[in-house]
């Protein structure tokens, strides 16, 4: 029996890139497969790569140890372009604990798909191998940058914390459009802070506190209310293993809780419209009280995959209709 696979902790969202990791890797031109140096340092040529439907593996490898961001653009829009030179100038910044795929949407039509790319510029990331959607469309410099600091603590959240070196020699912070030395993290607010130590621990019922905790003193802190969507998540798979899961939910297709359990799984996995087609499908089958249950599940869902997500706008008009 297989365990269920850890949930991504995600800033927001999962993609499902299993077709790509599964296809055994290729030796491609432009590969990132650096070699380890010693006391965490990883020995790159540079910071910034083309990543293809072909070479994709070699950056999902480099995400185990350092934070890929992922920047999917088009040579079609000069927005996209100017935009890339403001990702590559912040990720300079941060000293080379950031690197940069740039991803061409129209000659990597896998990859595309992969990350929903449905606009572009789309920025995305990888994190022990695992996609993070971060947001599409072009955002201010400033705000890029806490985009990528809120990355940096949660690669560290997840253990990857290795830095590049670059090489010949140079600086990792000396890149094109002359970057500006690292800007310092900002600090997470306490209960944040409180709530990242749990998770690290195995503490999810301590780190659910912690989030709650944020969301009664402010009730429109967004990212408690998507912390606490995603430790429940964890809190809920820990202890259960994929074929028990599985299997509950065949033996009572309209049981409510069993169906819930396979869409967590789902959602662990990147597999976002699977787990919403299961429990918008279900639906209309269940009494009062199954009906609330997913109901309140989808709403968890929707905050851990992003409220801005598509499929997450589809699915909530469907659920709109299915209770009005």
């Amino acid at each position: 029996m297989s365990n269920v696979p850890p949930p991504p902790t995600n800033l927001r969202g999962a993609v499902d890139l299993s077709s790509l990791v599964n296809r055994p890797a290729p030796s491609a031109d432009g590969g990132a497969s650096g070699q380890p140096a010693a006391g965490g340092e990883l020995t790159l040529p540079s910071l910034y790569f083309e990543g293809t439907d072909a070479n994709f593996n070699d950056f999902i490898d480099l995400s185990m140890r350092v934070p890929v961001v992922v920047d999917l653009v088009t040579a079609r829009a000069e927005q996209s372009a100017q935009f890339s030179a403001v990702i590559d100038r912040v990720v300079g910044g941060f000293g080379g604990r950031l690197v940069v795929v740039r991803i061409d949407v129209d000659a990597n039509p896998q990859l595309t798909q992969a990350f929903q790319a449905q606009a572009v510029p789309t920025v995305a990331a990888l994190i022990a191998g695992r996609p993070v959607q971060l947001f599409s469309g072009v955002v201010p410099e400033e705000q890029l940058r806490d985009v990528f600091a809120q990355l940096l603590q949660l690669a560290a959240q997840n253990g990857v914390t290795d830095t590049v070196a670059v090489e010949g020699g140079a600086d990792a912070a000396e890149q094109p459009d002359g970057a500006a030395e690292a800007a310092p993290e900002p600090p997470l607010p306490p209960l944040h802070a409180e709530a990242y130590d749990a998770i690290e621990r195995g503490d999810y019922e301590g780190a659910i506190r912690a989030y709650r905790t944020a969301l009664a003193q402010d009730p429109r802190d967004t990212m408690a209310a998507a912390g606490l969507a995603q430790v429940s998540l964890l809190a809920r798979l820990a202890g259960h293993t994929a074929d028990e899961l599985r299997s509950a939910a065949a033996e009572a297709p309209l049981d409510a809780d069993a169906q819930l359990g396979v869409a967590d799984l789902d959602i662990s996995g990147g597999h976002v419209d699977d787990a919403f087609d299961r429990l918008l499908t279900v639906f209309p089958s269940l009494d009062a009280a199954g009906k609330e249950a997913v109901r309140t599940r989808l709403l968890e869902y929707f905050e851990i995959v992003g409220v801005d997500d598509p499929r997450v706008g589809k699915a909530r008009a469907r659920l709109a209709s299915l209770l009005y």
